[in-house]
């Protein structure tokens, strides 16, 4: 496994570079959601399994630059990004917002020839299963009334004006980015796909889960954990070690 020359530090985050021989992978954050997220999730899976946590544009120091408000133009830069990283085969995580990118970067790797080692998604419904949302064109308050009620941003923002006004228009264009998500059929996948999901989740229902299984030739797995949307704060040790075996199975790279 080699290194890139250069971390392209805007994007990709690596709070705990592994030596060589770990296996990589890129964790993708959801709606209004940073890199800075997945940092406890590097730190368990460090050092077998090294995390590259993508900084989405709009947001922390990222904040002066335009957000991205759509799904496949995202995966896009993504993938751009990652190119340096993927002399070997990436895992990808995604949570809400973050598995939609997922599937779609997934997808443009093997439209590029090459395959994910696994696609992990969680807390969002299969990309065929469409839903008519329009919580991105709601006032500020009803916006922020949504990601309190799904527990989304942590509530020291949520709890300071000035945090909470840099960090609305990046909420404001991921919910657009999600909500106007349209899935453009095509052939399944071939990578492994493992769906995590709440069994009270108001965004997935485990059906709606389920149906990730289509999505793919690979092996599938769905794993349901009490909770809602944000089910990992309470299940991120269970999470974590089912990523841990499902990537320990799968061929060193």
């Amino acid at each position: 496994m080699t290194t890139p020359d250069t971390d392209n530090g805007l994007w990709v985050r690596r709070f705990h570079p592994a030596p060589g021989g770990a296996r990589r992978l890129v964790c993708l954050p959801h709606a209004g959601g940073s890199a800075s997220f997945y940092f406890p999730v590097s730190r368990s899976l460090s050092p077998g399994v090294e995390v590259l946590s993508i900084q989405y544009p709009g947001r922390q120091d990222r904040r002066h630059e335009k957000c991205i408000g759509d799904i496949h133009q995202l995966a896009r830069e993504v993938f751009t990004v990652l190119r340096p990283w993927m002399d070997e085969p990436v895992a990808i995580f995604g949570h809400s917002m973050g598995a939609s990118v997922g599937f779609e970067l997934a997808r443009l790797i093997e439209q590029d020839g090459g395959s994910a080692a696994h696609l992990f998604a969680s807390g969002r419904r299969a990309p065929s299963q469409s839903r008519h949302e329009t919580v991105h064109q709601l006032d500020d308050e009803g916006l922020l009334a949504d990601v309190r009620k799904l527990s989304g941003t942590n509530s020291a923002i949520l709890g300071d004006p000035e945090m909470l006004r840099a960090a609305l228009p990046a909420i404001r264009s991921d919910y657009r980015a999600a909500e106007t998500y349209t899935y453009q059929p095509g052939p399944p996948l071939s990578c492994p796909i493992t769906v995590f999901t709440g069994d009270d989740d108001p965004k997935t229902t485990v059906e709606e889960a389920r149906a990730w299984s289509t999505h793919t030739t690979g092996p599938f797995d769905l794993k349901v954990y009490p909770g809602g949307h944000f089910f990992l704060a309470e299940h991120q040790p269970a999470v974590l070690r089912a990523i841990s075996t499902a990537l320990s199975t799968a061929p060193a790279v």
